[in-house]
């Protein structure tokens, strides 16, 4: 049926065309991210699959995100079914949409990186189903609690954690490779 889990995602691919795209080696994205060159290739071959903390480093090598890496490296479906199999620890991140789409979704379950700042340049959305969460906005705290959003305007600089050990987030995102603002010359 629509739920794919029959094969695996595989990421290589789509690190090795952002690569390229960049004009980068192998050395440089090593540099930047900390990571070695042979594992770095056994990548982009698919005989490594990342851990989520390796990703984000090749991602931020490569100026983009994890979940777009994540989004290019599955072929699009009209329909699909992504399903929890519960099997991963916390903390944890799991894409909700699969595929090269407009739209993008994350759960984040458990604890977070609240040292790392973000700014896409789409809009976002976040939701709390469960915990809560402080946020750090263009300057501002909030704190939100289960059923609360946040809405963010493409370009807005934000970094955020758990404030509950039970807390779980889903963020919904126009897709990174979407221009859907243009970019707001920095002040």
């Amino acid at each position: 049926m629509g739920d794919h889990k029959e094969q695996p995602l595989r990421v290589g691919a789509a690190v090795r065309r952002r690569r390229r795209a960049l004009e980068l080696t192998l050395a440089v994205v090593a540099a930047r991210s900390g990571l070695s060159v042979p594992f770095l290739s056994q990548i982009e071959n698919d005989r490594a699959r990342p851990s989520t903390s390796s990703l984000e480093k090749v991602a931020d090598a490569l100026r983009t995100t994890a979940v777009e890496l994540l989004a290019a490296a599955d072929p699009a479906c009209s329909v699909d079914v992504v399903r929890d199999d519960g099997t991963e620890p916390l903390p944890r991140t799991r894409s909700l949409v699969r595929g090269h789409h407009q739209m993008h979704a994350s759960e984040f379950t458990g604890d977070h990186d609240a040292g790392r700042e973000f700014r896409y340049r789409n809009d976002q959305l976040m939701y709390v189903a469960d915990g809560a969460v402080e946020i750090e906005a263009e300057g501002r705290a909030y704190r939100l609690g289960r059923g609360d959003t946040l809405y963010l305007t493409g370009g807005v600089r934000h970094r955020w954690r758990a404030a509950e050990s039970d807390t779980r987030v889903i963020v919904v995102a126009v897709a990174e490779h979407i221009e859907a603002v243009r970019d707001r010359p920095r002040r």
